[in-house]
């Protein structure tokens, strides 16, 4: 048989269980189950396993949610309230990004300008704007994550 015949009806299986499945599919479904053992078994054992899930008791500690809410909290008051340097950071950033949009024109000009001087192909300045934009970004993230790293390294 087709593998995505199969393929099908192991979904029709799954939908039917969670939602409904139009009568077509039903049908289609019904005639697949009734010639295909491999689907058949594999419809009875995903019975199987939902009615034995579905027999289950699990009991859990009745202050589970107080000391999931404690060990939060706990976690809350081990970092910092406030963090000056994650706003100063983000305040650059910012600052960063308006100075970016308002040089942006005067930054083209340059590099098209220097490019026309030096005789560079216009692929090459226009490869040295991006440059211009992503090296910094770029820097700043490195920085970043060697700092984490680093963090990581002295506290294990």
């Amino acid at each position: 048989m087709n593998g995505k015949l199969h393929e099908r009806a192991q979904q029709l299986m799954a939908k039917r269980r969670i939602e409904s499945v139009s009568d077509e599919e039903q049908v289609w479904l019904a005639a697949h189950l009734a010639e295909c053992e491999a689907c058949t078994a594999l419809d009875a054992q995903t019975q199987s396993a939902l009615s034995a899930f579905r027999a289950m008791n699990i009991e859990l500690p009745r202050n589970l949610a107080e000391r999931t809410q404690l060990r939060v909290r706990l976690r809350a008051e081990e970092l910092p309230a406030r963090n000056p340097g994650r706003f100063f950071l983000w305040a650059i950033a910012g600052v960063s990004w308006l100075l970016g949009l308002a040089s942006a024109p005067l930054v083209w000009r340059g590099f098209e300008w220097a490019g026309g001087q030096l005789g560079l192909p216009r692929i090459v300045w226009q490869a040295g704007v991006v440059l211009w934009w992503l090296v910094p970004g770029i820097v700043a993230t490195g920085t970043i994550l060697l700092q984490k790293w680093a963090r990581t390294n002295v506290t294990e």
